[in-house]
């Protein structure tokens, strides 16, 4: 067995340091063979010394020391503070809580389905939780407000003019008690009700809606908060079905420049739960990476909640949101993460925020490079919802973008890209360039005339089922990925539901969704030494060798995520 010292850590990063240590024995990489007696004297000795450093005060000081890489926070609902804050005992707890769970930044909200909470305790707590160091910041969840629509249960009609005037009241009355004032994501509408019908006249409901709720951010949210204090800032945070974005009102373009900063939703929760399941832990990363290029350095974090998970798939949105070079995670929200599943994913999540802290500064700001994954913003999915996850589940390190750029290394084009009105051209220049595409069948389908049997060009059968591409066996996608990764100088060897991410020119990132240990092999262009730097969760194992060109991950664990740098 080899010991290699791969960080040197400040004091308050001790937690950090020593479950590196931790991981650091699990790989080999300095020569000098120790026996093997020695080498469990050694790890009994650490495993009692993460013991030892792992209480709730140690990450609430290594969380302040590393809040300009990541910082943790969460949401008192409405309801939370009139149950939670209105006394000594109950306001206690709640920053004991969150100082063990390395949380600085917390949002108060003043709003939430028709409840109002009072101003004597949003200003006690905001008051409270600045005094003891925290930042704090407002929050309002626009459900309920005013006249209720004809769709979703609580969403509102925004064609009523005493919806409107509701809506700017509420947010009048949090701007008068907070300089920050985050929008969960409920800000949409989907009303057909003869109010609507008569407003849209000839527009699409697309057009129209967006234009509504464009309206409403310009003139009942940010113009009256603005015209009340100057210096407020305004949050859009986006949900996290990004696809049905436009048919409801959401304008990620347009609003993400009007509003102050952006969020997004990266809840991705259990797949096979019956009740929220569906989703894809790859679906957090890349609508994080897509809405951090349209929103830039105006989007600040990702949300996710406890809501049908368990703790594995509670902890990989959290690796998710922060991979995909989030500023801030938040953990929404305090009471529901009193009960049900909330205090084991929490304990976990524990676990693990000193190693988020280490992966946020290695991702940070650093440039992702594989194959483009193209999706306009207004753009239909048709049958192919959210195909663009599923695809990152296959191993194939996805670049989200939201326009389709010629001069690709590789693309990935789904029905979306019919927006595009050069598609074809575009296409064309590409199949010419000898560019790796992988077409959907149902994009393939819908190019009546396009010579799409080029030797570059890979048709992808989703059969409007994206879900059906988690059943693709081993050598199905290894004969994918070699022609797609090709102009990248990569071959990936691996099986389903393991994720592929390529950032900056010095790291690389393996993520193993599955229930059972994997065997993976990546082979690069040149020679390199690769060094296994980051383990998550603590404990995780992997038998990394490096030989030549070519890496190896012997057992890599169950929902296991590992982190090298060459």
């Amino acid at each position: 067995m080899h010991i290699e010292i791969v960080h040197t850590l400040a004091i308050a990063d001790r937690q950090s340091r020593v479950c590196n240590k931790l991981h650091t024995l699990q790989v080999t990489h300095i020569k000098g063979d120790i026996p093997m007696i020695r080498h469990m004297m050694i790890l009994t000795l650490l495993l009692t010394l993460a013991c030892t450093l792992c209480p709730g005060a140690d990450l609430w000081d290594l969380a302040k020391a590393n809040r300009e890489a990541l910082t943790i926070s969460t949401l008192f609902t409405a309801q939370n503070v009139s149950q939670y804050l209105g006394n000594e005992k109950g306001t206690q707890d709640a920053i004991d809580w969150c100082r063990a769970t390395g949380v600085t930044h917390v949002f108060i909200e003043s709003y939430r389905d028709k409840y109002t909470a009072p101003r004597e305790l949003l200003e006690a707590a905001r008051d409270r939780f600045h005094k003891e160091g925290f930042d704090v910041s407002g929050c309002i969840t626009p459900t309920q407000v005013g006249k209720l629509g004809t769709g979703w249960t609580a969403i509102s009609c925004y064609t009523n003019a005493g919806t409107q005037k509701q809506l700017q009241e509420i947010f009048e009355y949090a701007a008068s008690m907070f300089g920050e004032i985050m929008i969960d994501d409920f800000l949409f509408t989907d009303c057909r009700c003869d109010e609507c019908k008569a407003a849209r006249g000839d527009r699409s409901w697309t057009d129209y809606r967006c234009d509504l709720m464009m309206q409403m951010s310009e003139q009942r949210i940010l113009g009256p908060v603005r015209k009340l204090n100057p210096n407020a800032r305004i949050i859009i945070k986006y949900p996290q079905w990004y696809d049905n974005f436009h048919e409801r009102g959401y304008d990620v373009v347009r609003q993400s420049e009007a509003f102050d900063r952006t969020w997004v939703g990266t809840e991705t929760r259990d797949y096979d739960n019956p009740q929220w399941g569906g989703k894809v832990q790859y679906e957090a990363y890349y609508i994080m990476r897509w809405l951090g290029g349209i929103g830039g350095a105006r989007c600040g974090g990702g949300w996710f909640d406890p809501y049908g998970t368990t703790q594995d798939t509670y902890v990989e949105q959290a690796r998710q949101t922060v991979l995909a070079d989030a500023k801030e995670m938040l953990l929404f929200c305090y009471g529901s993460l009193l009960g049900g599943t909330g205090p084991a994913n929490v304990e976990k999540l524990r676990t693990e925020i000193p190693g988020l802290f280490e992966l946020a500064k290695k991702v940070r700001g650093k440039p992702i490079w594989g194959v483009a994954a193209p999706k306009a913003p207004d753009s239909d999915a048709d049958n192919e919802q959210y195909v663009y996850d599923f695809v990152g589940m296959l191993g194939l390190p996805l670049v989200p973008t939201d326009r389709i750029d010629p001069q690709a290394r590789a693309v990935f084009l789904p029905v979306h890209s019919l927006k595009d009105p050069d598609l074809r051209s575009k296409l064309k220049s590409m199949a010419a360039a000898g560019t790796p595409i992988l077409i959907t069948d149902g994009l393939a389908g819908r190019l009546d005339g396009m010579d799409l049997t080029g030797a570059n060009v890979t048709v992808l059968e989703v059969k409007g089922d994206p879900r059906r591409l988690l059943q693709l066996g081993r050598e199905q996608l290894n004969a994918i990925r070699d022609k797609m990764l090709a102009p990248l100088g990569i071959r990936f060897d691996a099986p389903n539901k393991v994720a592929l991410y390529l950032i900056g020119d010095d790291v690389i990132v393996i993520e193993n969704f599955n229930d059972e240990a994997v065997d993976v092999r990546l082979d690069m262009s040149a020679p390199l030494s690769a060094t296994m730097t980051l383990v998550l969760p603590v404990g995780g194992k992997a038998d990394l060798s490096c030989e030549g060109k070519t890496v190896r991950l012997g057992g890599l664990a169950p929902r296991t995520m590992v982190l090298m740098e060459y």
